[in-house]
């Protein structure tokens, strides 16, 4: 290809167009009209002599041709973009990055408040969309570019990713104030439901994946217990918020249980039986390893959060080479 013909522009659009998947969502990223979209992927194709993407539904899916493109691409404009930001200190004042962090509804009370007064302080131009994912895609979110920054609970990094461990959460029991059958057994605030109970009352289950069981009932069958599970669902907010208006159980990370609990009036219990304890990370992708602003605001979310961890227990080796400051850059 002559490169001198060739508007760079194009590849600009390219890369928003293989993150997006839809001309709509491209356009917003790059600061275009749909219709300027729209006639920037004609000339791609025609420059390149490729479809570039198919057209199913409202979603574009790229061919094998833009698949194997987009890695590459991704990291040369990168380097690029890190190239021509200066070798000058990162001034976030100054910054208007605009970032997609991936994470469970857990992090809407534990991070985003404190982060956002945070950065309306000292990066008041910066942006951030948070989208609630919480199965295992949202790691692989991040290999297909469609999030910048994953927070991840898991107990295993995939190949690519770069990930520091940030703590470690307990489990706790919750049952709303007044529960009758606890009350009935005398069981108050603090105090552990014997199991036999435990597994008779009716609980909720934690499922982000559609599935009506979960971790903690497998635990319980290798112990010969079983419990009912009378309802599923996909949020820690579903949960605590329905366990104040009935008499379901079900468990939340420690933290998050506590920081609820006064506002629900709830009942916090230990767990009668032992159950591993959630493994919490902040994962990105090796493209934005060096990139500043990235790097400020994960280290700003590192910062935030590795105070909570409950667990005594040493964390695990970061995964992909990561490297976090130690206490993020005020």
């Amino acid at each position: 290809m002559n490169l001198a013909a060739f508007d760079l522009n194009l590849l600009k659009v390219l890369d928003a167009l293989l993150i997006e998947g839809s001309t709509t969502r491209a356009a917003a990223r790059v600061g275009l009209s749909q219709p300027a979209v729209s006639a920037a992927l004609g000339r791609l194709r025609a420059a390149l002599n490729e479809p570039l993407f198919v057209r199913e539904g409202g979603a574009l899916h790229p061919t094998e041709f833009a698949r194997a493109l987009r890695e590459p691409l991704r990291s040369h404009l990168s380097a690029l973009e890190q190239t021509l930001a200066g070798a000058g200190p990162f001034d976030p004042a100054r910054c208007t990055a605009s970032f997609r962090i991936s994470g469970s509804d857990f992090f809407s009370v534990m991070l985003l408040p404190e982060l956002m007064e945070r950065l309306g302080q000292a990066a008041p131009g910066m942006q951030l969309n948070f989208v609630d994912l919480v199965h295992e895609g949202n790691l692989h979110e991040i290999g297909r570019m469609d999030v910048d920054i994953a927070l991840p609970c898991t107990h295993s990094i995939p190949p690519k990713i770069i990930a520091e461990p940030l703590f470690w959460a307990d489990w706790q029991v919750i049952a709303r104030g007044g529960h009758p059958r606890l009350a009935l057994a005398g069981i108050s605030d603090g105090d552990e439901i014997p199991i036999e109970m435990y597994c008779q009352l009716d609980h909720m289950a934690f499922a982000p994946a559609g599935r009506h069981a979960s971790f903690e009932d497998q635990v319980l069958a290798t112990m010969g217990h079983r419990r009912r599970v009378s309802l599923s669902v996909s949020g820690f907010r579903d949960l605590y918020e329905t366990v104040a208006g009935s008499d379901l159980l079900a468990i939340l990370p420690g933290t998050l249980a506590r920081a609820v609990t006064p506002r629900y009036g709830l009942t916090l219990h230990p767990l009668p039986f032992a159950l591993e304890p959630a493994l919490l990370w902040v994962a990105w992708s090796r493209w934005h390893d060096h990139d500043p602003a990235h790097r400020w605001l994960r280290g700003q979310i590192a910062d935030l959060l590795r105070h909570l961890n409950d667990v005594e227990r040493p964390l695990p080796r970061p995964a992909g080479g990561a490297a976090l400051p130690a206490q993020a850059a005020e």
